[in-house]
């Protein structure tokens, strides 16, 4: 009997002697599907790391679970065929489990850092209920990937059924964009990124690279992607209040005039605040006025110094981030254009819940006459629209110097970000790639951004640009582009210089 005659269960049937059935007559159907579902995996794969613990939900077969190479992959599906078909398949695969369970019914003694549902919630009898359960295996970190049908591809479904490519289909719910975001956010899950993807389930030489990995970005095309993806997380719980301690990173080349401004203006935050100078290779006495500095304060922060051993603000940066002690890492650039008197609204997010990655935007509130040059202003726009675009989230500011998230979270970026090579001599965007791929909820919080009082800005708006345009280009082929099918691409000849 060919795939085309094969016949369903009855309308009156369960829905899970449809999924048994699907079971033992889904090869054919599955092998017209293969690019559509390698699409699918890659995305995935952009989501979640390797060595994670991930848990699925409505797994079927385990291909999936089984591609995200997990430390602990959890497959859950109430059809016994599908997950006897799934434990035969990765016998050998010791990562892996496989239990036949409803999707409401998550264990509720362990938790995972990423859930799945993957063309799952249209089935569901109470999709706000499956929701609202996942909780249980959830911490402050886990992310939610959901994935579903873009309706206006419907018909099209309909006619893929009659032909043979896909198999008979249940009644399913019509879930829009927006309705998915509803009950997400009615069960205390925030949508921390949405995008329509594949343009083109097939798996054809440059056509499918071009549709899957530029035009279906493209205004008014991506409308038009098959499926939609959401990421969402737990809605922040806010830190118990004064528990977390803060430190503020503050890397300084040619800033002697601001040294001891800075200690008087940064506050204390939390449960205690430590500053600590990171001199970059001063042609002034930068560094004699650090020491001097440092050695006469009294007051309420802890103060510490160092020089950095490279060059480059990132070198300064993630030479400050790796001695800190504090549970929040902060970086305020010594020309302090961008107030100190501005860290606690960044700490305020942080510490409350609301923000994960909070992101310093000058480009909010009126800036002094001298604050930003007209040809900076421009750039730090175009950069920002662009980055939003990378990002998936929006940032109207990409450049400010002021950005502030968990140390734990710093160390998960830095894992996050290996594969991409030493790329960004400033360091904004190794922090927002790394946040935005991690699924981090990036806020801005906006600064007043004033005149300098002391010195010249160490940034050439050129040179640097140049590099900035650069790295723009590389987050659109590797964050952008590298869940349909691209791979990282290490950017080792940007210097830090």
């Amino acid at each position: 009997m060919s795939e085309h005659t094969l016949v369903p269960p009855t309308a009156d049937s369960s829905l899970r002697s449809h999924f048994n059935f699907v079971a033992r007559h889904d090869e054919q159907a599955r092998r017209a599907q293969r690019g559509f579902h390698a699409q699918l995996q890659t995305h995935f794969r952009q989501q979640i790391s390797e060595g994670e613990r991930v848990l699925e939900v409505g797994c079927g077969a385990g291909d999936l679970l089984a591609s995200l190479k997990p430390a602990r992959g959890l497959g859950l599906d109430f059809s016994p065929e599908m997950v006897e078909k799934a434990k035969k398949r990765y016998a050998s695969r010791p990562d892996l489990e496989f239990r036949v369970a409803d999707a409401a019914a998550v264990p509720a003694d362990e938790t995972f850092d990423h859930i799945v549902l993957d063309y799952l919630t249209g089935y569901l009898d109470d999709i706000q209920l499956v929701l609202e359960r996942l909780h249980q295996c959830a911490h402050p970190r886990t992310r939610l990937h959901l994935t579903s049908l873009n309706t206006i591809w419907n018909p099209a479904l309909r006619l893929a059924v009659r032909t043979g490519r896909v198999m008979p289909q249940p009644e399913s719910a019509w879930l829009a964009d927006g309705d998915l975001a509803n009950l997400l956010e009615l069960t205390g899950w925030e949508v921390v990124r949405f995008e329509r993807q594949q343009l083109f389930p097939f798996e054809v030489p440059v056509l499918a690279p071009l549709l899957n990995r530029f035009c279906v970005r493209l205004p008014l095309v991506r409308h038009l992607g098959i499926t939609l993806c959401l990421t969402a997380r737990p809605r922040g719980a806010p830190a118990p209040a004064g528990t977390l301690s803060c430190s503020v990173i503050v890397p300084a080349r040619n800033e002697s005039g601001n040294i001891r401004p800075a200690l008087d203006r940064i506050p204390v935050m939390g449960a205690g605040t430590e500053v600590i100078f990171v001199e970059g290779n001063s042609k002034d006495d930068t560094w004699a006025t650090i020491e001097r500095e440092v050695a006469a304060y009294t007051g309420p922060l802890k103060v510490r110094a160092m020089k950095q051993p490279g060059k480059g603000k990132w070198d300064a940066v993630f030479a400050g981030f790796a001695v800190a002690t504090g549970d929040v890492l902060v970086i305020q650039d010594a020309d302090l254009t961008a107030p100190p008197e501005d860290l606690p609204k960044f700490f305020a997010a942080i510490e409350s819940g609301v923000a994960e990655f909070a992101n310093g935007s000058r480009l909010v509130y009126p800036m002094e006459s001298e604050a930003m040059r007209f040809l900076n202003l421009l750039g730090n726009k175009f950069f920002a629209a662009a980055l939003s675009f990378v990002l998936g989230q929006p940032v109207k500011d990409s450049l400010c110097g002021t950005k502030m998230l968990l140390r734990s979270d710093y160390e998960r970026v830095l894992k996050r970000i290996a594969p991409f090579g030493d790329f960004d001599p400033f360091g904004d965007f190794n922090l927002l790639f790394g946040s935005s791929l991690l699924g981090l909820r990036i806020r801005d919080v906006p600064v007043r951004y004033k005149d300098r009082t002391y010195g010249e800005t160490n940034i050439s708006r050129f040179k640097h640009g140049w590099i900035l345009l650069r790295m723009t280009w590389f987050g659109i082929k590797n964050l952008r582009c590298f869940g349909a099918g691209a791979k990282p691409e290490a950017s080792s000849d940007i210097s830090h210089s």
